[in-house]
């Protein structure tokens, strides 16, 4: 199955921060479980399954609105690290790392957002 949103680097980084999210979150407490694990991990799963969704709608809108919600996703996971790195539960380079990459992927999707209101 090719699928436009495959292609969308913004997707592809998505997609590389959530394998990263779920690697470290296996070395959290048990406690954590269904707590921050989860929550992060849906988190950053919720950031590219928004880049398919709305890529693969009808109208430029759609997939304005489905980028917005990325985003949101985005800063959700941006709070928990900060809160895991305040934990110890993730190092100081972890988070630097991590956080390079969230930095990375809302500028490529804020280029995609403008770059589809200029194009609608």
């Amino acid at each position: 199955m090719d699928k436009p949103h495959k292609n969308l680097i913004a997707w592809q980084l998505a997609m590389d921060i959530a394998e990263e999210i779920y690697s470290i979150t296996e070395s959290f407490p048990a406690a954590e479980k269904f707590g921050l694990v989860s929550q992060m991990r849906r988190c950053a799963i919720s950031v590219p399954s928004n880049i398919a969704e709305g890529a693969g709608r009808h109208t430029k809108k759609e997939f304005v609105n489905f980028l917005h919600i990325s985003q949101g996703s985005l800063s959700e996971l941006d709070t928990q690290m900060e809160l895991s790195l305040r934990l110890r539960y993730i190092d100081e380079n972890t988070w630097t790392a991590l956080n390079s990459m969230l930095i990375e992927e809302d500028k490529i999707i804020s280029g995609l957002i403008r770059s589809q209101k200029k194009a609608g």
